[in-house]
């Protein structure tokens, strides 16, 4: 296979002048095909950016009920920056990544500090919030803004590298602006919002990746260069990454009577300040394992296995061994939850959670 001659940094302007082809047809499809999202409904930049937030790294059909409850229980930027973090956590839960939620709530809180909670309108105030990134802010301003900014997410990546058979890498900030600086001047007026999220929405549902792309239903199929040559299955060029670390862990589920010894992860780092179980790096066997547990000042009375479980992150991937124990009283190490708090108002991450 013969790759673009394209330096993986820049785009010829033979391929500025391709793209040029795409608005009119992409835009007369999206019109008819479009998926009636709760995100699309309107123009508000707030429920634009909570959408795209919660979009990172998480897929449409598990975003859905998460959107809905997330806008039911905080309608505006006044209720999101002024909700207990416990609260706004718990229900985040399940949805990953809580570092997110985080910085949503430390954006809204800035915008009502020091802009009477008016959300931004420029790119560049939008993309100095917290928690916000090129393809964040690019995706907020051309959507509730109708700027022509574009978002170039995974999706879009995708399409634009099998339209121009470009072999830059699609993970590289570098090819991510030269392929935004390419976009943006092909930008229709008027249309700029319905522009970035026609791009979204043919990378999310038929430019597929994995070499699947189902090229019957595209609109864009007669000016497509991998297309025409049959290299989809070739673009983007995948750059091969570092195998994720493997940690090993054990995890202690620990009942007192009716609660659960609970702990805060360090301030730092993964899942940083988030409520765990308690654990301990290594697979520990049954008598380390009770060793472990007297050293925290607990008396076990039963220690009984619950098997293996895996939760897998972005770089790491834990391999955990749980116990379940039971103590006559509780110790001073952790903190202890009363079980129907915990199901109810403690948000717990989902690898700790396939222990209760």
């Amino acid at each position: 296979m013969s790759l673009s001659k394209t330096a993986p940094s820049a785009l010829s302007p033979q391929d500025r002048a391709w793209l040029e082809k795409i608005p009119g047809p992409l835009l007369r499809w999206y019109d008819q095909s479009a998926r009636a999202l709760p995100w699309r409904k309107n123009r508000d930049p707030y429920r634009i950016w909570v959408s795209e937030v919660m979009l990172q790294q998480t897929r449409v059909e598990a975003v859905i009920p998460y959107y809905e409850r997330f806008l039911c229980r905080f309608p505006t930027l006044q209720s999101l920056a002024e909700a207990p973090q416990e609260e706004l956590l718990k229900l985040w839960e399940g949805l990953g990544y809580y570092s997110r939620a985080r910085s949503l709530q430390k954006a809204a809180q800035l915008i009502c500090r020091e802009a009477g909670g008016v959300f931004p309108d420029s790119y560049d105030r939008v993309r100095a919030l917290p928690g916000v990134g090129p393809y964040t802010a690019g995706a907020i301003c051309s959507i509730a803004f109708e700027q022509a900014v574009p978002a170039v997410d995974g999706n879009v990546m995708r399409v634009v590298s099998r339209l121009l058979e470009n072999a830059g890498d699609p993970s590289s900030p570098t090819v991510r602006r030269a392929v935004a600086d390419a976009l943006q001047k092909v930008y229709p007026a008027g249309r700029c919002g319905d522009f970035t999220q026609s791009l979204m929405e043919l990378g999310a549902t038929v430019c597929l990746p994995g070499g699947a792309p189902e090229c019957a239903g595209c609109p864009l199929a007669s000016f497509c260069r991998a297309f025409d040559h049959g290299t989809q299955a070739d673009f983007p060029v995948r750059i091969s990454k570092k195998p994720r670390r493997i940690l090993p862990l054990t995890v202690f589920r620990i009942g007192c009577e009716d609660r659960t010894a609970l702990r805060r992860r360090p301030a730092e780092g993964l899942l940083a300040g988030l409520w765990e179980l308690p654990n301990a790096e290594g697979f520990l066997p049954e008598p380390a394992a009770e060793a472990w547990l007297y050293g925290h000042g607990l008396r076990p009375t039963s220690v009984r296995a619950l098997g293996e479980k895996r939760h897998v992150f972005t770089h790491v991937e834990w391999r955990m061994l749980g116990y379940d124990v039971s103590c006559p009283g509780p110790c001073p190490d952790f903190v202890w939850v009363q079980r129907e708090a915990l199901a109810a108002r403690i948000m717990l991450p989902t690898a700790f959670k396939k222990f209760l």
